[in-house]
């Protein structure tokens, strides 16, 4: 069994695969000699094994993108061996390699999983070309799950960082020095300010652009899972887990890791956190595997994360790992000046979106708007325009419950945040018989948010 070749830079002017974890797998010390030589400068990690036996131990060890495997090994053969590989579920992409091969032998292969079959003796590029559509395969497969992943995790397309208020703009300067460091970063801001459009500005604007973005809502996350979620796990690991899976970090590697609400985190889960921001590697759950990462993270909190340090339920080691760089986000009561031109956004990218035709916003109800204190910020002013848009005008009604809009002026209705905020959380949970989790949707706050709130009142 070799040590580890790693070449971090591969040699110019070559197919590079910086990333790429490639396990050689024969029994002849010539062949394995000349598949290193070959893909050594050109891949991240390349290991070898002289059997089944001694490749089972490594793959225990490390994560593997691509399998060079050889069918005739000494004891367990590499198809036997093949099999065992997806039954524990290995994902990643294996060529076969072998001196005899027949139909049966390419049918068989191709039945216990193999990407590709290469008669020897062969050529450089004959080998070369197998590794390159074995990890564009792997590549593609990544980016298809980061793609529906984000899909899943965002109810709403990416509308963008909208408004040219002088918080607006201060905010565009400090995501434009932030993004090209790799430096951690924390958004800190109210539910809605548009902390994930942040990040996602943040990773678009940074010398990781072209690799994944990956969001997670640390608040939808099972306890007793997350550790599965974001680092993955190995067969049998847990009751359920039939097959391996791999983490959010693997899917997020070489890009940016989002960790959204990062305060609900459990303390447990925040100390294997800080242990992987330390050693950038990971560990699947019930695996001996080390994984190393390169993952850029940018968390983000509704929650001043001081308090929950003070409070004991933050870690305070993890709090200033996530510190490096900490931008805030103004609520929207804090830029008004934005709201006509974030109504004039929102109505043109939802119209064709709804297929309805946008809706005319008077200076009257413009000024309703600029009156009102928004407790669920961007995202609130969001869904009322949605809805405004599906009932043909602009609901004002729905900001002001009770007949209580202003007349003349500001001073004219309610206008203290607490007071305003809680008739109109009253009102919207009364308008869904109670229904919590349609409220939060509605209000576009998390449901956690608006229990906390609720529990306020009751306490008050």
């Amino acid at each position: 069994m070799s040590a580890s070749t790693a070449l971090p830079v591969p040699a110019p002017g070559l197919d590079a695969w910086p990333r790429a974890s490639v396990l050689l797998v024969d029994d002849e010390q010539g062949m394995r000699n000349f598949l290193e030589k070959t893909l050594a400068p050109r891949c991240g990690n390349v290991q070898s094994a002289a059997s089944a036996e001694e490749a089972d131990a490594l793959v225990r060890r490390h994560r593997f993108d691509l399998v060079v495997l050889d069918i005739s090994l000494p004891g367990k053969s590499g198809l036997a061996w093949l099999r065992e590989l997806r039954e524990q579920g290995y994902s990643g992409e294996v060529v076969l390699i072998t001196a005899y091969a027949d139909l049966d032998t390419a049918i068989e292969a191709l039945r216990a999983g193999a990407s590709d079959l290469i008669l020897k003796p062969f050529r450089v590029t004959q080998i070369l070309n197998a590794v390159k559509h074995g990890l564009d395969r792997t590549l593609l497969k990544r980016e298809n799950w980061v793609l529906k992943h984000m899909i899943s995790q965002r109810g709403e397309g990416f509308d963008g960082l909208v408004g040219s208020s002088p918080a607006m703009q201060d905010l565009r300067r400090a995501l434009q020095r932030a993004a090209p460091v790799a430096s951690t970063v924390l958004l800190s801001g109210e539910s809605g300010t548009g902390k994930e459009l942040a990040a996602i500005a943040l990773h678009r604007h940074s010398p990781r652009a072209a690799e994944p973005f990956v969001p997670v809502n640390c608040a939808s996350l099972a306890p007793e899972r997350i550790e599965s979620e974001l680092f993955g796990h190995a067969q049998g690991a847990f009751t359920g887990a039939t097959h391996g899976r791999d983490g959010l970090f693997y899917y997020a590697q070489g890009g940016t890791l989002f960790l959204d609400e990062i305060a609900e985190l459990p303390l447990a889960q925040q100390a294997a956190l800080l242990r992987v921001l330390e050693d950038h590697r990971i560990r699947p759950v019930g695996s001996e595997q080390q994984i190393p990462v390169d993952v850029r993270i940018v968390a983000a909190t509704n929650r001043r994360l001081a308090d929950e340090v003070a409070a004991g339920r933050f870690r305070k080691d993890l709090y200033y790992r996530l510190q490096v760089v900490e931008i805030g986000l103004p609520p929207l009561r804090e830029h008004k000046d934005d709201i006509a031109e974030l109504v004039a956004h929102f109505t043109a990218t939802l119209a064709p979106h709804l297929g309805v035709e946008p809706i005319a916003v008077s200076p009257a109800e413009m000024a309703y708007l600029q009156q009102y204190d928004w407790p669920g910020n961007v995202r609130e002013l969001r869904n009322l325009v949605e809805r405004s848009m599906i009932l043909g005008a602009l609901n004002v009604s729905a900001l002001y419950p009770g007949g209580s809009a202003p007349r003349g002026g500001a001073g004219a209705g309610p206008t203290d945040l607490q007071t305003l905020e809680k008739q109109h959380i009253l009102a919207v949970l009364e308008s869904v018989q109670g229904d919590k989790t349609r409220a939060a949707e509605l209000l576009g706050i998390s449901r956690r948010t608006l229990e906390r709130r609720c529990a306020e009142w009751m306490g008050a």
